[in-house]
């Protein structure tokens, strides 16, 4: 059965319905709730719950998107302009790989306690940590402009490694949280926006800010000058969050999000929710499909600067360039994917033409990357970075679809991880075949994968169960409340069983 099957097979049709849910629809925009007495009455396991859309929703994401810009941005700063800190701190291409490669390699251990403190303190708490980190470690940067200070350098990093696990996971749940079904996959999309963002940026400034001189006290300076713009935003986000950033509305933004707020704390168990998810046939091969196409995006972002001094010696600014074309491109690909979901709730069939698409440009880019026509490589570096990029989204929003009612910060964690132990390996294993056969060999490696990847996914059986929810829940109405009809419960039992 098809997403679109399956939304038709439980949307209400009968008037007696439609006239139940327009009498209980939301209330857009303010900021205060009241619950009328009759709705009072109607609280129980199966009646329809008060909920609400705040204005302020579009500035908590805004937020987030925007300290998740500033982590993402240092993410790429090293790697862009690998041959030039390699000169300042006389350390080896693949030490400077690292820089990039740590943000991967931390995240695998620290997802699990940060997604258990993410179901208990919630999203306010996880905030608060992430900027606060991010702030540390760009100051510890700060400290480290001297050539014989590469470990402090490193050590700034890896703070700054350490707030992205405070990070990646958040999108998808700050739109379940605060947004209402139609708009979830925008909001989610928005959210990954901001990431998406601070990568471009990364891909463009440090070029510009710290060139290629042979004067190291004149390089120090410019480097230094790089690290303490990017502390200055990471302080002021930092004060920002702990001043605006919110937990939750006071009222939820959907049946789905009641129903799931209804569940006691001491029915919840992270260590089960763990076991539910990896039992889940359809979640497990979204794991390993997202981990491949992700991975192959980290590798590209890595080794860019590699691949294109390889062919054309002397462009690290138009290496950034590019790099910013990928990521331009891909934040387009996100919107354009998270309104074509609110829009069409087709979420398997978006995310395999999306992941085809990837393979598609992934090939065409490795076929003329060394035509010798920088040009070229523009155009199809952004047409493969609209589609890689523009999955990203789609792996999200549908991992929560197959996964409700688990937590959204669990599922984007495991996804996430996925991604990371893929990352490692891609950029490693493609930058040495890059190294001993050329470029060619190293994207041919990861064309393979995403072959791979875009067949797997084809085998993903769509089951909607955060759609079911919203509908089945309206669609029994408050009438039917005290005849047995527990229409989301119901989803909730059936998905832990």
């Amino acid at each position: 059965m098809n997403d679109k099957q399956l939304l038709r097979d439980t949307k209400p049709n009968d008037d007696q319905t439609k006239a139940k849910l327009e009498n209980h629809g939301k209330v857009e925009a303010g900021d205060v709730a009241q619950r009328s007495d009759h709705q009072s009455q109607l609280d129980g396991p199966g009646a329809l719950r008060p909920t609400r859309l705040y204005k302020r929703r579009w500035m908590i994401v805004l937020l987030f998107s925007s300290y998740s810009l500033s982590n993402s941005f240092q993410w790429i700063q090293y790697g862009i302009i690998s041959n030039i800190f390699m000169k300042f701190y006389k350390v080896d291409a693949f030490t400077i790989d690292w820089m990039s490669m740590i943000y991967m390699l931390t995240y695998i251990p620290f997802i699990f306690p940060v997604t258990w403190l993410l179901d208990k303190k919630g999203l306010r708490v996880i905030a608060l940590m992430a900027t606060a980190l991010n702030c540390a470690g760009t100051w510890i940067k700060v400290a480290s402009v001297k050539p014989n200070l590469f470990a402090v350098t490193f050590l700034g990093q890896f703070c700054c490694s350490f707030a992205q696990v405070f990070i990646l996971g958040m999108p998808s749940r700050i739109a379940s949280v605060w947004f209402g079904s139609k708009e979830v996959s925008t909001a989610c999309s928005i959210g990954v926006f901001g990431n998406q963002l601070g990568i471009a940026i990364g891909f463009l400034v440090p070029p510009m800010l710290v060139p290629n001189v042979d004067d190291m006290d004149q390089l120090a300076h410019h480097i230094s000058i790089m690290f303490y713009i990017t502390a200055g935003v990471a302080t002021f986000l930092f004060i920002v969050v702990i001043f605006v950033f919110q937990e939750q509305p006071k009222l939820p933004p959907t049946q789905a999000q009641a129903t799931a707020r209804s569940i006691p704390p001491e029915q919840y168990s992270y260590t089960a929710s763990i076991r539910r998810l990896l039992h889940n046939r359809p979640f497990i091969l979204l794991i390993i499909t997202y981990g491949l196409n992700t991975g192959c995006f980290y590798a590209v972002s890595t080794l860019l600067n590699r691949m294109i001094i390889y062919h054309y010696p002397g462009e690290e600014v138009n290496a950034g360039k590019i790099g910013l074309t990928i990521v331009i491109a891909g934040m387009v690909g996100s919107l354009i994917c998270g309104i074509w979901l609110d829009r069409t709730k087709t979420y398997k069939q978006t995310t395999l033409a999306v992941y085809f698409m990837s393979l598609v440009g992934m090939i065409v880019y490795a076929a003329t990357l060394s035509l010798g026509h920088l040009w070229v490589v523009f155009i199809t570096a952004g047409a493969l970075g609209f589609f890689m990029t523009g999955y990203l989204p789609l792996g999200f929003e549908f991992a929560v679809e197959l996964t409700y009612p688990e937590s959204e910060g669990t599922s984007s964690g495991l996804l996430n991880c996925s991604a990371q132990v893929f990352g490692i390996i891609f950029t490693i294993c493609q930058g040495k075949i890059i190294d001993n056969f050329g470029t060619l060999a190293g994207n041919i490696f990861l064309c393979v994968f995403l072959l791979i990847g875009t067949i797997m996914t084809g085998f993903i059986k769509s089951d909607l169960r955060r759609q079911q929810a919203n509908l089945l829940a309206k669609a029994a109405g408050p009438s039917d409340c005290h005849s047995g009809s527990l229409a989301a419960p119901s989803v909730i039992k059936e998905a832990r069983l």
